[in-house]
């Protein structure tokens, strides 16, 4: 299947999506491609854990996942986020599905580091023929970032910017999108519309790329390691398409951005 899109929405970014990034969903559905979407949580996660009275830490950037934390994850991504997405989308006449690692056995994964991080899982398989017979009958499969382990009975925390770039190499698609509260890369207030991997590190060597927008490069570049052309930092904020052209900052491998 020819034009897969992966789009991974941050869990920061799930209210306050435009209804011009639907119609823009719904656009490129219109002219042939097959969007993807995988979404993170953690605002969300963190305010039920802070009632619950749930002590959580994060460690190099990820969340140490114990057992009763992981249980709150679960409800929250598969419960909450997932089901508030997918009302979204059908609300613009986008027909969508939920799904966990766990549904048609999607991501399966092993521990990455049981001692410090708990039930923090890296995916070792994407079945990709079954988001492959979703796309067909035109559904958007909305895919909470949760796996299964090897041994059917441990199920694993993934990274949501690590999980989106793993389904779009599995699905072999066009690019994945990472939508951020800004338009792009910005560099002297205009958006950076075309960059490697290496000059993107040298941003932040120089420091135009700082805070939270590094770890959302940093996840793209991982994700052209992983066999993806290009990826892309957009906005879920104002409108996506300008005509045929997806807005934001196309980020490739050093041979593709050469030519």
């Amino acid at each position: 299947m020819e034009k897969i899109i992966v789009i991974k929405c941050g869990g920061s970014m799930i209210d306050t999506l435009s209804d011009d990034f639907f119609i823009a969903i719904k656009k490129l559905q219109e002219t042939g491609f097959h969007p993807i979407i995988v979404h993170g949580g953690g605002p969300a996660i963190n305010e039920l854990l802070e009632n619950l009275q749930i002590k959580t830490e994060f460690i190099n950037g990820l969340r140490k996942t114990t057992k009763e934390v992981m249980e709150v994850v679960e409800m929250v991504l598969s419960g909450t986020i997932t089901n508030k997405l997918v009302r979204k989308l059908h609300k613009h006449g986008i027909s969508s599905i939920g799904v966990t690692g766990s549904d048609g056995g999607l991501m399966y994964a092993k521990p990455k580091d049981v001692e410090n991080l708990g039930l923090v899982g890296e995916i070792t398989r994407v079945n990709q023929q079954f988001l492959l017979n979703l796309l067909s009958i035109g559904m958007v499969p909305v895919i909470s970032p949760i796996a299964i382990g090897m041994d059917f009975e441990d199920y694993y925390n993934i990274n949501a910017d690590t999980a989106a770039g793993e389904v779009a190499v599995a699905v072999n698609a066009e690019k994945v999108i990472f939508v951020t509260d800004v338009p792009g890369v910005l560099k002297d207030n205009e958006i950076i519309e075309k960059a490697t991997a290496s000059e993107i590190l040298r941003f932040i060597d120089d420091g135009i790329i700082s805070g939270g927008m590094i770890p959302k490069v940093m996840a793209a570049i991982h994700s052209l390691k992983g066999g993806m052309k290009e990826a892309m930092i957009v906005s879920g904020h104002t409108p996506l398409i300008a005509g045929e052209n997806i807005i934001g900052t196309t980020i490739k491998r050093e041979l593709e951005a050469v030519k």
